[in-house]
């Protein structure tokens, strides 16, 4: 009886050996329990959130939308009280007529001075010929003058009225001169105010995209997150007041570097989703990160110092969740996902995850 239940014990014993030693090897997925299906529950709905913000300082005067509300793209979300916006465009558009009016004063000023150059020009000939007549009544007087044929009054008078006439050609060709540069001052001054121009219709631009501004519209289609803006709340440029969420929505699975050899991109991916009841939903795995995470850390571990043990890193794999799938409509980002990926299955590219990176084979 003794031996017999001796012989019982150490059957238990073994018996409890061999289911201990089978469950170790089923977790850790070793032989005879391996399997091409991968799985990992450190995985979550991701997506675009968005946080809109103003762009300028003022008081809220319009929340138009409410809390987890569908919203299009254009879509008027906030408004900030618009009236000083809208004065500081008038006054901009004020200053730009003012410029342009300037501007127009300078085209007439060149058209005056063209004028005034022309008729420099026409007195400068009218001299001309004024000394021409003086030197030749001065060519008949001075031969007189030494016959005695004339009096010395007449010839000084003729003297005279040569002086005279040389001096007057001399005046009308300054004048001349003096128009031509009051035409370059105004050519040059125009420069000047041609820029001041542009300058003015600049600052009506940014007056126009600043009163653009205080209309704070949705970026794209989506769902809004808690509308934190009041109305009378005086808010700044870069004031968080809510968030759109996007329709578009992806996974990110997070799995361990041994388990990525044999993945590639396009193998189809089951989900599995708490939130929807374990529902599952199909995906295929889109592309891998380049990187483990820990590189994407702000603090990096330094494993060069004091005892090291090694720890499996992970690798984020993007997985595109397939179309025509009502339940999809439900997952929102942060969502906790259960992701199987079955190696065995061909993907649609030739880029494969090696550890802790991809490659191309």
């Amino acid at each position: 009886m003794l031996k017999f239940l001796r012989s019982t014990a150490t059957l238990v014993a073994v018996v409890i050996g061999l289911a201990g030693t089978a469950l170790v090897l089923y977790a850790w997925r070793l032989p005879p329990f391996t399997s091409s299906v991968e799985t990992t529950d450190n995985a979550y709905v991701r997506g675009q959130v968005t946080l809109i913000s103003p762009q300028l300082n003022g008081y809220v005067a319009e929340v138009a939308v409410q809390d987890y509300q569908r919203v299009k793209a254009g879509q008027l979300l906030v408004r900030i009280d618009d009236r000083i916006y809208e004065q500081k465009l008038y006054q901009a558009k004020a200053t730009l007529a003012a410029q342009k009016a300037a501007l127009a004063n300078s085209e007439q000023t060149q058209r005056s001075n063209e004028a005034r150059i022309r008729s420099s020009e026409a007195q400068v000939n009218g001299a001309k010929a004024a000394l021409k007549a003086a030197e030749a009544s001065w060519e008949r007087i001075e031969p007189l003058l030494s016959r005695g044929v004339t009096t010395q009054k007449e010839a000084d008078q003729t003297r005279a009225n040569l002086d005279q006439a040389r001096a007057a050609l001399s005046q009308a060709q300054a004048a001349v001169e003096v128009a031509r540069q009051d035409l370059a001052a105004t050519l040059v001054n125009r420069s000047s105010l041609e820029a001041a121009v542009q300058g003015a219709e600049a600052a009506v631009r940014l007056a126009e995209i600043d009163l653009q501004n205080t209309r704070i519209v949705a970026p794209q289609d989506g769902r809004l997150g808690e509308v934190g803006a009041r109305i009378g709340q005086y808010v700044s440029a870069g004031t968080q007041l809510l968030a759109v969420v996007p329709e578009q929505i992806w996974v990110v699975a997070n799995f361990k570097e041994t388990q990525l050899p044999g993945m590639k991109v396009g193998q189809p991916v089951t989900l599995n989703v708490d939130a929807l009841e374990h529902a599952s939903l199909s995906g295929h795995i889109e592309r891998f990160s380049p990187a483990a995470g820990s590189e994407f850390s702000v603090l990096k571990a330094d494993n060069a110092t004091g005892n090291f043990t090694k720890v499996a890193q992970r690798v984020p794999v993007r997985i595109a969740i397939d179309a025509g799938q009502d339940l999809a409509e439900r997952l929102a980002p942060g969502m906790s996902v259960v992701v199987s990926v079955n190696t065995a299955s061909k993907g649609t590219s030739n880029e494969v995850a090696s550890t802790g990176a991809v490659r191309t084979e």
